[in-house]
């Protein structure tokens, strides 16, 4: 597999997330720990150098799971986590804690998880608007002095706020959702990221599994699955969004690839400094996306992904659009 360039950080161009390896979109049933564990080595063996986690997904399951599969192959993979979402000094999950002695726990736990004396690439999952940004920076500072961190990273932060950030380290990658489905980025992000030499990790690239074509109504959704109340995912938004997934589908017919790699070939397509994480637990499923490496989209099939309209509907609801762009 070709590589991307996260500014000083090379990695495979399509990576691995494996926040559902925790069951993040579902309220837990149905994991199967060993699945995930093969997915993530067939993963390393058609190429796949980038593993993407975070301590609040299960909490901490995720990182276990990469942690146990990693064990003998830790040397050839670049493991990024992050922190930010657990409170370690009172347990709370999911309310921003990017305070300098909450790192300090966050890492510690970690980097015991995953079974390494360093991590990577070290996210702030979401900004902290109860501390500085300075004063993150300043504590993750401390880390890659220390050698517990290699590279720090950002995700769903501000433009303003990623150049106080840099500022004070240099930050070598955002993560923020990026897709035909989410074409925000390009407005004011990308050239930001361009202009500092910062790479773009884009998560749910295939839209949280709406471009894979695999969803032809909301009722194909379970129940307890959070995509069910997702404003894109309901009533007019989904039928409209749907648009989307032919034409990529119509693409994919005339290079014999599926409507996720055809999504995933558009993305590598926008620059070689940025490497997608599309999420999976499933061995089929790597094993599909990873073959997008292959796809050769022409000028003109990009031009006609280019022309599609971006999808209906927020991002998320009201409660998580409040966290992002901080």
């Amino acid at each position: 597999m070709r590589n991307a360039h996260l500014g000083a950080l090379e990695v495979s161009r399509i990576g691995l997330g494996a926040m559902t390896m925790a069951g993040t979109y579902t309220s837990g049933g149905g994991l199967d720990d060993a699945e995930s564990i093969a997915t993530i080595h067939r993963a390393l063996e058609l190429g796949v150098t980038h593993i993407d986690t975070a301590e609040v997904y299960g909490p901490y399951h995720s990182e276990e799971l990469v942690g146990r599969a990693l064990a003998g192959r830790r040397d050839s993979v670049v493991v990024a986590t992050k922190f930010g979402l657990v409170s370690h000094a009172d347990g709370r999950v999911g309310t921003p804690d990017s305070s300098p002695a909450n790192i300090a726990a966050a890492v510690e736990g970690s980097l015991r998880r995953l079974g390494t004396d360093h991590i990577d690439l070290y996210y702030q999952h979401r900004v902290d608007p109860g501390t500085p940004i300075e004063d993150t920076v300043g504590a993750l500072a401390e880390l890659v002095a220390a050698g517990k961190v290699r590279h720090i990273g950002l995700s769903e932060a501000a433009p303003a706020t990623i150049r106080r950030a840099h500022a004070v380290h240099p930050v070598t990658a955002l993560q923020t959702e990026y897709s035909l489905w989410a074409r925000q980025p390009e407005v004011e992000l990308l050239p930001l990221l361009r202009e500092l030499g910062i790479g773009f990790v884009p998560y749910s690239p295939l839209g949280h599994g709406f471009l894979t074509g695999a969803l032809r109504s909301p009722a194909d959704i379970p129940d307890d699955d959070w995509r069910k109340t997702n404003p894109r995912f309901v009533g007019e938004a989904f039928a409209a969004n749907l648009r989307l997934v032919e034409e990529v589908r119509a693409v994919g017919a005339e290079v014999g690839a599926t409507p996720a790699q055809v999504a995933l070939a558009w993305l590598l397509a926008q620059g070689g400094d940025i490497a997608p994480i599309p999420g999976t637990r499933r061995v089929a499923r790597v094993e599909e996306n990873t073959a997008a490496d292959d796809v050769v989209l022409t000028a003109d099939q990009l031009a006609r992904l280019d022309a599609l309209t971006p999808a209906t509907g927020a991002r998320h609801d009201d409660a998580n659009m409040a966290t992002i762009d901080r």
